[in-house]
């Protein structure tokens, strides 16, 4: 931990409203991690994320109504995962840093690691499914709706019912061929997923490296509106196919992937490296957003950006989409100290990859169903149905007492 990420012994005690000792107290039953302060003294500094997740839970336990509101809204966690962690500006699945995993480990592997703990693309091996006739129709459509066209005809394959953890992961190996096939036009074969997108998109395979790198940094990333939406699904007992119909249709939202269509519409209005800056300052005078850029996690900037970018900067740099997306981001950090974020860095990817349209969002859905299916193998297991309350605000019937 950095001392970025840490505080002091009397800021900690003051966020929690709590004595220095009941502070060590904390820490020595393990609900606050210490480390040395590192000044040549005995002092200690405290983890930032566990005080805020401490000071949360005292809340919680003074008025539950209002933590739990909270909750749903950037908040305390809701439920328990063991698939991914987001602590301190980095994005960690089944404690592997991502940023790791995408340079060095294939997407299937990715996968594997979400669905079973371990690095293995074993879990691919027997996919092949006769598709019903007509499953690739709706090519006009763009690739989401093309998926969930699709998922219909795919779920009427028998062995979606099978909810054994193997039968799960075969289908969900199976939903992921079929969308590749249904980006791409190729359907994978022994050289997989990724070899399949470069087929289908006649690119150079050194492209590989980014479009893996994608697939993996888009994989899981908690729980985010889709995969709260694909485990509520997987809670009621549905099939896997339903699952992952759920999320797609949450992801599509534009306060989620649908964002990319966002920061597609800003880079056509940019036009020219040269007019980022104009193009920000234009934007803060007419008081408009700037789609693509921060994340309430990400304080200090989005960790799958920075990888993204990295990587598109170093092998495509020079192509003019390239040119002006990095121009914008540049112009964007210096006026208003804002980092780009994942939606960005696929639009940026994609177009400078000459991908057809709206492929941002269907490479984000592709890689997101590998979490889906992961947090529906957990929900499967657990057994139990999630179903909170409303708290009523409307008005009460004579009947209940409430009204004269």
């Amino acid at each position: 931990m950095g001392e970025k990420h840490t505080l002091s012994a009397e800021e900690a005690a003051a966020i929690l409203g709590i004595s220095r000792e009941t502070l060590y107290a904390y820490v020595s039953r393990g609900i606050i991690r210490s480390q040395p302060a590192g000044d040549g003294t005995r002092r200690h500094r405290y983890a930032t994320a566990d005080v805020e997740a401490a000071r949360q839970r005292r809340e919680q336990q003074r008025n539950p109504s209002a933590a739990i509101e909270k909750a749903l809204n950037w908040g305390a966690p809701l439920l328990e995962s063991s698939i991914t962690l987001i602590e301190n500006g980095r994005l960690y699945y089944r404690g592997i840093d991502a940023a790791k995993l995408a340079l060095e480990a294939e997407f299937e592997e990715v996968a594997g690691l979400l669905w079973t703990g371990q690095l293995d693309a074993g879990v691919f091996a027997d996919t092949v499914r006769q598709w019903p006739k007509g499953i690739a129709q709706h090519g006009e459509l763009e690739p989401t709706n093309r998926f969930l066209a699709a998922l219909p005809l795919a779920a009427t394959d028998p062995a979606a019912y099978d909810l054994r953890p193997e039968g799960i992961m075969s289908s969900g190996a199976r939903i992921m061929h079929l969308f590749t096939m249904l980006l791409a036009g190729v359907p994978p074969a022994v050289g997989g997923i990724v070899a399949a997108l470069l087929d289908g998109w006649a690119l150079p395979p050194g492209a590989g490296e980014l479009l893996s790198a994608a697939l993996v940094l888009c994989a899981d990333h908690e729980l985010n509106v889709s995969t709260f939406t694909a485990r509520c699904i997987a809670s009621a007992e549905a099939t896997p196919y339903a699952v992952v119909q759920g999320g797609l249709a949450a992801l599509q939202g534009i306060r989620h992937g649908g964002h990319t269509e966002r920061v597609e519409a800003l880079l056509l209005e940019a036009g020219k490296p040269k007019a980022a800056g104009a193009l920000i300052a234009a934007r803060l005078r007419r008081g408009d957003s700037l789609p693509g850029f921060g994340h309430p996690l990400y304080p200090d900037g989005d960790p799958r950006a920075r990888v993204l970018l990295r990587l598109v900067a170093q092998d495509y740099g020079r192509t003019e989409a390239a040119e002006l997306a990095l121009a914008v981001a540049e112009a964007a950090e210096n006026l208003l100290g804002l980092r780009p974020n994942v939606d960005f860095a696929l639009v940026t990817l994609a177009r400078a990859l000459k991908l057809p349209p709206n492929s941002a969002l269907g490479l984000f859905a592709l890689g997101r169903t590998a979490g889906w299916l992961g947090h529906a193998l957990e929900q499967y297991a657990a057994g139990t149905l999630i179903r909170p309350r409303a708290r009523y605000t409307g008005q009460w019937p004579a009947s209940a007492g409430m009204v004269d």
